[in-house]
């Protein structure tokens, strides 16, 4: 009887997790996927600038701040 309970609870458990699978297909086309790389590119760039001007900023004010000679 306990095998037969776990037999069905099995069978259960895996038609459940197997009707949850996504069955809807998307079509990615080239244009998509290289404006969605071009925008990336652009706000990776933009974050490397700001983080280059933050920097740059940093350095000026602690040289600034040693040339005490």
């Amino acid at each position: 009887m306990k095998k037969l309970f776990l037999g069905v609870m099995l069978t259960a458990f895996t038609l459940s997790i197997y009707s949850c699978r996504e069955t809807t297909e998307e079509n990615t086309t080239i244009e998509e996927v290289e404006t969605d790389v071009e925008s990336t590119y652009d706000e990776a760039e933009s974050e490397v600038e700001e983080a280059a001007e933050e920097v740059e900023t940093e350095v000026e004010t602690e040289v600034e701040g040693t040339d005490e000679v």
